[in-house]
């Protein structure tokens, strides 16, 4: 999964050993996403990656993350991994990042007879098939 979002906060490095004797270690931040209702997701990198990860607070980025759930004493955890990050080049309130819009019919052409309404859609009824002698009252 891959989503833009600004640095906010670096929580640091957490190290630890694991069952079986070996040493692990991850980094921790807190990223704000962009949009009309921005959310805040705490990111790790965990392993050898997280030396690579130069993650600094105030700059914008583009993450591709995995995110994995685990269960411990009944209760569910989130984890959210980082494993690609890139710094944006372009502020995303100025129109960068990904366009979601709608696909729009050309102006002065309305959709219609022999056009689908989105690209790859081919279900659809034009208005030279439909008769009042189909209707099921």
């Amino acid at each position: 999964m891959d989503f833009q979002a600004k640095c906010i906060q670096y929580l640091g490095e957490v190290t630890g050993t694991s069952r079986a004797g070996n040493p692990w270690r991850k980094k921790e931040w807190v990223v704000e996403t962009f949009g009309q209702y921005p959310k805040k997701v705490k990111i790790q990198c965990f392993g050898e990656k997280s030396a690579l990860m130069n993650i600094e607070p105030g700059r914008n980025y583009n993450f591709a993350v995995d995110l994995e759930s685990h269960e411990y004493n009944g209760r569910w955890y989130t984890e959210v991994s980082v494993y690609r990050v890139e710094e944006m080049t372009n502020d995303p309130s100025m129109g960068g990042g990904f366009n979601h819009q709608q696909p729009q019919a050309p102006v002065g052409q309305p959709y219609g007879n022999n056009q689908a309404p989105y690209p790859g859609n081919e279900t659809f009824v034009s208005e030279s098939d439909s008769s009042d002698e189909d209707l099921p009252f």
